[in-house]
């Protein structure tokens, strides 16, 4: 088995793309035979990036949002990338206890390995990613 497996989806800006990543993220690292709790914190993480790339990222609805997974099963680590073309990093805000939204990034800084985000290389958007150490 290759060390380094990646999968890549181009998915378009709608609420629909959130459930379908998570949906072909799940059935990949199911393949893939990562751990249960791994692939469940992945993909609760992977909802809330696919989830802010279509609520807040601008850019014309003609361009995709592109999901990205990577397993380096030589480090036990699993690489989850999302790509909008809005070149906005995001940023932490803070949250009331009674906010029903915003608790995104919270969320990836706690159940994350590493987190952070970048401009994309090609000059258009930016690329916000997560790592995830597992059992090996």
């Amino acid at each position: 088995m290759p060390m380094l497996l990646s999968v890549e989806h181009h998915l378009p800006r709608s609420a629909r793309s959130v459930s379908l990543s998570r949906a072909y993220f799940r059935r990949q690292a199911t393949g893939w035979g990562l751990p249960e709790e791994t692939v469940d914190t992945a993909a609760l993480l992977l909802s809330e990036l696919m989830t802010n790339a279509c609520r807040h990222a601008r850019f014309p609805r003609d361009r995709y949002i592109a999901a990205r997974w990577t397993l380096d099963a030589g480090s036990s680590l699993l690489l989850v990338e999302v790509s909008d073309a809005d070149r906005r990093l995001p940023r932490p805000r803070s949250t009331a206890p009674d906010d029903e939204s915003g608790r995104g990034l919270e969320l990836l800084a706690a159940l994350a390995t590493t987190w952070g985000a970048h401009l994309r290389e090609c000059g258009v958007g930016k690329t916000v990613w997560f790592t995830l150490k597992y059992p090996s």
